[in-house]
């Protein structure tokens, strides 16, 4: 609940801070009929719009599970990752087209300086709201905050790049302005491509190696435990679960066993962030016969001789 209300709070905050953007970039536009403060705007309403469906999975996973959900909501978050995606690639489609008939049909573009301030508003309103999402969408692990931010950030530097349309239109270079608006596509896709592997992975149930890194140590570090075996993990919204086999002393008792299992996922919940729930399994390990008692000795004695040589 704390983290939800946390990213609903981000949301509604970046959401207001890039309308006011837009709506302040969209009045230019009219004005000065540049193409390429367009293809800038058109992304900063998209990049708020995709706060909507963001909020919309952070409520749904408050839900407690049910009968046909025993997880949860929680992958409601995972699927508004897509949609930011399909957001994403329509603006950078809008922007394609626009920037083309404009190189195939030059205009003058007017008010130069008002654009100018234009894109300077609209680099720093997304370099704000790109900041403030991925440092909320990391603190509570959400993969589609976190690519909603990289997005917003995308969008501050297409902001940049209409400054160099608006120097080229100055100085009476007509396809300035476009040959931006095409530049803005490009840097789009490149958003994209990177929102769909974090997105992607989310899906497909992959983790950040270095979190099973870190389990596995901590696991290791657990009294009574002799071995690591399977180890799964996967994210389910902006939480961790994790499921883990690990081997104990065939001699121990059942009780014994379990208070091993217990300290084992008590371990995993100190050693991996946002993990939540963590299921272990316990193996016996067979206590080693005479024969291979024997063997164990020979080999450590053979060991100490090589050493002292």
């Amino acid at each position: 609940m704390e983290t939800s209300a946390d990213g609903l709070r981000t949301l509604w905050i970046s959401l207001l801070v890039l309308a006011l953007t837009a709506v302040l970039q969209a009045g230019v536009v009219v004005l000065s009929n540049s193409v390429a403060l367009l293809g800038d705007t058109v992304h900063d309403a998209a990049d708020a719009l995709t706060a909507v469906p963001l909020a919309i999975a952070f409520l749904l996973g408050r839900r407690a599970a049910t009968r046909s959900f025993t997880y949860g909501y929680g992958r409601a978050e995972d699927l508004a990752g897509v949609a930011v995606v399909a957001t994403v690639a329509a603006s950078a489609v809008l922007a394609a087209v626009t920037a083309v008939d404009r190189l195939l049909h030059p205009q003058q573009v007017g008010h130069v300086w008002a654009v100018a301030a234009a894109a300077v508003v609209g680099c720093l309103g997304n370099e704000w709201v790109a900041r403030y999402r991925i440092r909320t969408g990391r603190r509570i692990g959400s993969a589609a905050l976190v690519a909603d931010g990289v997005h917003a950030r995308a969008d501050g530097l297409t902001s940049l790049a209409v400054l160099l349309g608006a120097g080229g239109s100055a100085l009476g270079w007509q396809v300035a302005d476009p040959l931006v608006g095409l530049v803005i596509t490009v840097v789009m896709l490149a958003v994209l491509c990177s929102s769909v592997r974090e997105v992607g992975r989310r899906l497909m149930d992959g983790v950040e190696p270095a979190l099973v890194d870190a389990a596995e140590r901590g696991l290791r570090g657990v009294d009574g435990v002799r071995a690591v075996g399977a180890l799964r993990m996967r994210w389910v919204g902006h939480a961790l679960r994790a499921e883990a086999e690990v081997a104990v002393d065939g001699s121990l008792t059942v009780a014994e066993g379990h208070r091993v299992a217990e300290a084992a996922e008590q371990a995993l919940k100190r050693a991996v962030p946002r993990l939540v729930a963590a299921t272990v399994h316990v193996d016996a390990e067979e206590p080693a016969g005479p024969e291979e008692e024997a063997r164990a000795v020979a080999a450590e004695s053979a060991a100490v001789r090589a050493a002292l040589r």
